[in-house]
């Protein structure tokens, strides 16, 4: 399952409905917002009642504001119980999430484990992680209650990676993964889809995030691509294209950009290739459901590895657009 986080302010529930309606349409399954006061605790009624997926209230520091976000109809609640407070607190936490059988989730982060782990591992590692994490997961099983989930975050890639291998062979607690800060689009996105791809590739982790610094519908494109190219998800057109070379003599990277803004929005189970050169591009567009490949300002449209047609490179995108949306309508290409 794909989240991410809205970047509004949760007080403002018309401009934070609007994000994660469109979140919702890009694919997203899970939304989280931020709660730092009471009334975004309270403003969550509204935004729940208007959405469609579920909602997950993250809470730091203040426990009332969990409880708060629990009462106004909180799918989830994300809490760290290191700085949520005494144990009463969290007790407290924990009964309103039981009466309302909401799951809580037992976030830990690299840059605020406890000072005595640090101590104890001499740095951050990810054996002081998983124990954290574990600490405070028992804290809560104590208290009787054990719907739960656990993340380890940490935006140090190998770290993190060893951490959820080790804290999923010692629990069987579902997994929230995701590399934390990981910064921005393009350097984000290397950092999430390298860490993710190893810790998913290996069975682990139930929801993932990829945090980037930018617009979260980011988040949810970087997302889906990163789980179909694991295999994880199916749907949506993939579309494959050479790297160009001294051969290629249209505009292959603007082409290549333009069909896959053309089939963004298609539902459509495909592989599309975008060849450059009309040597080696039906070879390498045989494994496409259908493809272009260019020449000296003209191209070939190929289907299945076969050629159909040569057209002058200004008809190129159109002729793929009409046998796509074709596709769409028929659920086949034309013969």
């Amino acid at each position: 399952m794909i989240q991410s986080m809205t970047n509004t302010k949760t007080e403002d529930i018309e401009a934070t409905i609007a994000q994660i309606l469109e979140l919702e349409k890009a694919g997203c399954d899970i939304i989280r917002c931020a709660i730092p006061t009471q009334e975004a605790a309270k403003a969550i009624g509204s935004i729940r009642k208007a959405i469609h997926i579920p909602l997950v209230a993250d809470i730091h520091f203040d426990y009332r504001l969990a409880i708060a976000a629990i009462e106004n109809g909180a799918d989830k609640i994300r809490i760290n119980p290191g700085n949520i407070g005494s144990r009463e607190r969290i007790q407290a936490v924990v009964d309103a999430a039981r009466e309302k059988n909401i799951p809580i989730r037992v976030g830990v982060n690299s840059g605020s484990l406890e000072k005595e782990l640090v101590e104890k591992y001499h740095g951050v590692t990810a054996e002081g992680l998983v124990e954290s994490a574990l600490e405070k997961t028992h804290i809560i099983e104590e208290m009787g209650y054990d719907n739960l989930v656990i993340s380890i975050k940490s935006s140090d890639v190998p770290m993190c990676a060893r951490a959820y291998e080790q804290i999923a062979a010692r629990t069987k607690y579902p997994l929230h993964v995701g590399i934390t800060e990981a910064g921005t689009l393009f350097s984000g996105n290397i950092k999430s889809a390298v860490g993710l791809g190893i810790i998913l590739n290996q069975g682990i982790g139930d929801t993932i995030r990829v945090s980037l610094t930018g617009p979260p519908i980011e988040e949810i494109k970087s997302a889906k691509r990163i789980l179909k190219t694991l295999g994880l998800r199916k749907g949506g057109v993939e579309v494959v294209s050479c790297p160009t070379c001294g051969r290629t003599q249209i505009d292959l990277i603007g082409l290549a950009g333009q069909v896959e803004d053309l089939v963004a929005d298609l539902p459509l189970d495909l592989k599309v290739a975008v060849m450059g050169c009309v040597v080696n591009g039906p070879g390498e567009a045989r494994e496409a459901d259908i493809g272009i490949a260019g020449g000296i300002k003209e191209g070939l449209l190929i289907k299945k590895g076969q050629i159909v047609r040569k057209l002058p490179e200004n008809e190129l995108l159109a002729a793929l657009r009409d046998e796509l949306l074709y596709y769409k309508e028929h659920g086949s290409f034309r013969e």
